[in-house]
């Protein structure tokens, strides 16, 4: 951190919050508000001469609350930069009539009560995600008496107790009565590994700082009786294993299960611990003078907000979701936004230096070369035919389209920014929008071109390159058999397959169609496929409509290792294409003929209608006026 702060080509902005983030790989604009710290940051040497004399005495929040701070603090010791920082919540200092002490004190005069919020907006080129974790407040868990017993207390509170500068300087005290405790129990996966309460997902990093913490405690009191609960302890890491042996070669006692009920001892305070130690099938009692539990770790609260300005995903566990888990795992599913640390998943030190190493050089490489080579697959807007509808700015996952509606000004589309998934292309009522290497000419000649010999025969399959289609691959590879008769059109997203490619299917005789791509939550390009969903939805309710049957058209999702479960949905559609019969077909080919002769004397009689109303492109129904 000190390294950093004084790097020449690094500015560290603390107390800062960003405000907003706009524009695209290469072109990014980070408005940051710094907040005021009411102490000059060049001035002040750290001397410590204002804390003395400071009246108002709160919570340390660095030390777990069990110590305390003054109004006027430095946050932790080496913080950068070293020097002080105002709690306004809690100083009495803004009425130099109540307090004003510290100023007084203050011989260089760097404390200013004026002092004012900053704004500050940067340019950069790319971004690194590094919003770290919050700790698993285990108050819930009532069971554990957190919040009713003194002496229970959270792994990141025994840390600070057994620091050197914690609160103690390095005494492991019980907060009942300052004593030293002659046994420890630990609990862990307080928080973790629980469907119930608390987050599903391993927090990666208890069980190795239990490991530790018996060891320091082991260190530091070699008579202290320490036992451990645990489902099971996951020492994966290189050196994790010789460490949990040389824990319980100390005289570690490592039990499996985890306690029901902790009651307490109204005389001595010790903890009562009640367990069904897995291990022996036994109901066990066991007593501690202090209980430790090993929370977990979840996503920081402002996870959400950050995802909305850059445009991320994020997992079920509320991690952010990596562009691919094995060839791009920094990479965001935005071009330009890495990830590094927590913010991607729980892990310990090692893990997320490498990660922040890895991010930074892929940022580097990104940036160096001074200009961007960007994919061949890229939307573009007819002007002319654009009426500025808005719609598919509001469908892009990547906001790379700006539209002005009130101006009336043809949607442009920022070439760097498109990742061509055509999610716009598909949803545009005026067909205004073009897919390069995936135009609706190129696609509707495929359909035509499938089902022009005995297309009762034919399955027509629009597949995602991504996933779906990479499903396919396998299964063939893997020697899979499906009916042969499926015919694939492949797409790069879902969110290409226009409504009016699946009516044109039905025109040319198919029996059944299925559109099928990445699942919900893991789409390549972040959340198309769920415009995809909706719009199949809006097409079932077409056909009920029009008295067409609207399981002949399915949507699944398939995965680029599922190749079985793509085997067993094309054996799905063939058993649903036997049960189409010709004159089923037959009728739908009148319906949607009859419907696209009303649908142009509609247009005659009224030209200025929305293309999207009239469906003249393929039964293409509107979208809802609110998205």
């Amino acid at each position: 951190m000190t390294d950093a702060g004084r790097h020449p080509n690094i500015t560290v902005l603390t107390l800062s919050e960003v405000k907003s983030i706009t524009g695209y790989v290469g072109n990014f604009e980070v408005r940051v508000l710094k907040k005021a710290r009411y102490v000059s940051e060049k001035e002040c040497t750290a001397c410590g001469d204002c804390v003395a004399d400071c009246p108002v005495v709160v919570p340390d929040e660095f030390n777990m609350g069990l110590s305390s701070r003054r109004a006027i603090y430095q946050p932790f010791p080496q913080a950068v930069p070293s020097s002080y920082v105002i709690d306004m919540d809690h100083c009495l200092g803004n009425d130099p009539i109540v307090c004003g002490k510290c100023i007084d004190k203050c011989e260089k005069r760097c404390i200013d009560f004026n002092m004012n919020d900053e704004e500050f907006t940067y340019k950069v080129g790319t971004i690194i995600v590094a919003t770290g974790l919050d700790v698993y407040d285990p108050a819930q868990l009532d069971e554990y008496g957190y919040t009713r017993y003194q002496n229970v207390l959270t792994s990141v509170e025994l840390e600070r107790l057994i620091n050197a500068g914690g609160p103690t300087k390095g005494e492991v005290v019980r907060m009942t009565d300052l004593r030293r405790p002659r046994s420890v129990a630990y609990i862990q996966c307080v928080g973790s590994r629980s469907q119930r309460r608390g987050e599903p997902y391993c927090s990666n990093i208890c069980c190795m700082n239990t490991i530790k913490g018996t060891l320091q405690l082991k260190e530091h009191y070699p008579d202290i009786d320490i036992k451990v609960f645990y489902i099971d302890i996951r020492a994966s890491g290189k050196g994790f294993e010789d460490l949990f042996r040389r824990s319980k070669g100390e005289g570690v006692r490592y039990i499996r299960g985890l306690p029901g009920l902790i009651k307490e001892d109204p005389k001595t305070k010790d903890l009562i611990l009640t367990v069904e130690n897995t291990a022996t099938d036994k109901l066990e009692t066991h007593r501690a003078e202090m209980v430790v539990l090993a929370v977990g770790v979840r996503p920081p609260e402002e996870t959400n907000v950050i995802q909305s300005m850059l445009a991320l995903q994020r997992n079920a566990d509320g991690f952010y979701l990596e562009a691919h888990p094995k060839m791009q795992p920094v990479d965001s599913a935005t071009r330009g936004i890495f990830f590094a640390g927590c913010a991607e998943g729980p892990k310990d030190i090692k893990e997320s230096v490498t990660q922040a190493s890895a991010a930074a050089a892929r940022a580097m490489r990104l940036m160096n070369p001074g200009w961007l080579t960007v994919e061949a697959v890229t939307a573009e807007v007819n002007p002319e035919a654009c009426t500025a509808c808005g719609i598919c700015a509001q469908v892009c996952p990547y906001h790379a389209i700006r539209v002005d509606k009130r101006a009336k000004t043809p949607a442009q589309i920022t070439t760097a920014a498109c990742a061509g998934c055509g999610t716009c292309a598909a949803e545009c009522p005026e067909g205004a929008i073009e897919m390069h290497h995936f135009t609706d000419a190129q696609i509707e000649a495929q359909i035509d071109a499938i089902l022009e010999k005995d297309p009762l025969e034919r399955i027509v399959v629009f597949a995602c390159n991504w996933c779906s289609y990479a499903g396919a691959d396998f299964a063939g590879v893997s020697r899979l058999q499906y009916p042969p008769n499926a015919r694939l059109i492949r797409t790069m997203c879902s969110g290409r397959v226009s409504e009016k490619f699946i009516w044109r299917a039905f025109e040319k005789g198919a029996p059944v169609v299925l559109v099928s791509g990445c699942h919900i939550g893991d789409c390549h390009y972040i959340d198309a496929n769920h415009w995809t969903e909706r719009r199949l939805k809006r097409l079932w309710r077409t056909m009920e409509r029009l008295g067409m049957n609207p399981e002949r058209l399915q949507l699944a999702w398939i995965s680029a290792a599922e190749g079985v479960r793509f085997k067993e949905v094309m054996e799905k559609m063939e058993r649903l294409r036997q049960t189409v019969t010709k004159k089923e077909v037959a009728e739908t080919r009148r319906i949607l003929k009859g419907n696209r002769k009303k649908t142009r004397a509609k247009t005659k009689a009224a030209p200025s209608e929305s293309l999207g109303e009239t469906e003249e492109q393929g039964l293409h129904t509107s979208l809802p006026s609110k998205i």
